[in-house]
Order: structure tokens, then sequence, then C-alpha cells
């Protein structure tokens, strides 16, 4: 696995390097904190991300029927992000919904085909049996919500790659009985792409992963998740950017409800709320305590690190 950890790093990294002047750039958002400075930047790098790593997979790990589907469900909830990427005018919530919803039905269909229905619960060393049906919605319901907290992460350079190597750090940290070293090894290669694009991407980054990348890595965090045979530890694994990415979903959903049902246009206790979160804490913060960018990186990853470490440690 070295050979394929540095094999897989160095394509990433040359790939990125010759091919990113190929690449959509962005528009900048007017809507989100510092946005105007991410304009003219490459963006959708993450088409390269995930073909690098499906490339290195079928080369350097076994293939096996349910990898494939795997694989070939990353490669689908990328192009759905990249042809996002490079339109002019970005799809509504809708389609994108809808496609999310397409994957995680496709997800959860091929895992219940390939596993059992029982869980782990990783920190009381039990396990039980769900029904398949309902096992099948609480999948769906992982791998939407994953996707879009991932992406609604990534707005802050070097802040969603860092931390999804954190969380799938912590998931690759976890015994054997858990997880196996296929599993392992295939995070490994991951966080090699990650790696890669980071030295792109730490500011003033050069090149953004887009929809491309961080829809992908939503997927690939919910299925890690799944083979880790204990999917609630999502939860504390992903903290993070579950608070930061979907604080804004929870705000959405409550002010559309507010709308539709109860008739109220802007809720009182939703007006000084800023999403994501780490837009409320670069600008909805009194001056002089606003976080900058890398503080925003650091203190996020810092919360994430000691978070995954306590959970590990309590593993059984």
């Amino acid at each position: 696995m070295p050979m394929a950890f540095a094999v897989t790093f160095l394509l990433t990294f040359f790939s990125i390097k010759f091919l990113k002047k190929k690449l959509p750039q962005d528009m900048g958002r007017a809507f989100a904190v510092n946005g105007a400075n991410s304009k003219g930047k490459a963006r959708g790098a993450g088409i390269i991300l995930i073909i690098v790593y499906v490339l290195c997979m079928l080369v350097f790990m076994p293939l096996s029927v349910e990898r494939g589907c795997y694989l070939t469900l990353l490669v689908a909830v990328m192009l759905t992000g990249f042809f996002d990427d490079a339109s002019k005018k970005p799809w509504g919530n809708l389609t994108k919904g809808i496609l999310d919803t397409g994957i995680a039905v496709l997800t959860a269909a091929s895992f219940l085909y390939f596993n059992e229905n029982t869980v782990t619960l990783a920190l009381v060393d039990v396990s039980f049996s769900i029904p398949v049906w309902l096992y099948g919605l609480l999948i769906v319901l992982l791998v939407f919500g994953s996707i879009n907290v991932v992406n609604c992460t990534d707005g802050v350079d070097g802040l969603c790659g860092s931390l999804s190597i954190v969380t799938l750090g912590s998931f690759m940290l976890l015994p054997e009985k858990l997880f196996s070293v296929e599993s392992r090894n295939s995070i490994m290669l991951f966080i090699a792409v990650l790696l890669a694009y980071l030295w792109f991407n730490t500011k003033p980054s050069t090149v953004l992963m887009g929809d491309a990348g961080s829809r992908a890595i939503g997927l690939l965090v919910a299925i890690v998740a799944l083979k880790s045979h204990d999917p609630f530890l999502f939860i504390p694994f992903a903290i993070v950017m579950i608070f930061d990415g979907g604080l804004g979903l929870f705000k959405l959903t409550v002010l559309r409800i507010a709308k539709k049902v109860f008739r109220v246009k802007d809720p009182t206790f939703m007006k000084k709320i800023r999403t994501p979160l780490h837009d409320h804490v670069r600008k909805s913060f009194k001056e002089g305590s606003r976080w900058e960018d890398p503080q925003v990186v650091w203190r996020f990853l810092i919360i994430q690190t000691a978070v995954s470490t306590l959970t590990l440690l309590f593993v059984k």
C-alpha cells in the first residue's frame, strides 16, 4: 500500500497541476462571505479527484461487484456536481434533491443486497438487526444528509478537504472487527487524493473542488460509515460538518415550513443565524471576535479531532 498511496498522491497532484486550466471558472458567490474572492479560480476539481481515485482503486484494490457499484455511484454523484459547477446558471434545489434521492436509494439497495441488516453499536458492543425496510430508509437519510452537509461545508479554503481527512481517518482507526483491512486501504487512497488537492486549496487557493468533489465526498463518507458496521458513528466522526452544513439545511426546512404551513415569512429566532456556520463565525460575530479563514479551518479541525479521539477511546 505505500506504493499505491504514493502513486495516488502524485497522480492527483500532477493531474490538478496540468489540467486545472481546463476546468470551469468560479463565478464568485455574492451571498457567501468572501465569495467574490473565489471568482476566476478553477472550479470543479472534484472530477479530477474522483477519476484518479477510481482508477487507482481499480489498479491497486481487488475488484468486487459491491465495490464496483459504489465506485459507479461515486462517479455518478460527481458528475451531477460537475455539470452544476460548469453550468452558467446553478441548478435549483429541487433538481439537486431529486438527484440526491436517486443516488441515496441506489446506495441503499446496493448495500442491503451485499450486506446483512445488522448493526453493531461500537460504544457499547451490542449488535442487533434492523428490519430491511427501516434500514433502507435510514440509509437513504444518511446518504442524502451526508451529501448535503459535506457540500455545504465547502466554503472556506482547505476546510472541507481537511475535515474529510479527519472524518475518514477516524473510521480508519476503528478495530478490525468493525472495519476491514480492504476498507482501510480504500480510505488511505482517498486521503492521498485529498492531501494532493489541499496543496492547491490552502489559502490563498488556486483550485476549488466544487460540487463535483464535495458531493462525492459526502457519498463516500456515508458508504464508509455503513461499512464500519456502525453507521451511527457518522454523528461523532462528522459532527463538525453536521453542524456546519446541517444548520443551513435545518434553517431552510424551518423557513419553508413556517412560510407554507404557518404563513410566517421570517421566524424571529432564525433572523440572527447565518448559514453555513463557517459564515456565521466569519461575519456575524462582533467586530474583533470574528474568525479569519485560517482560524475557522484550524478551530473546526481541533474540535473534530477532539471529538473523534474521545469517541475512539470509548469504542469497545
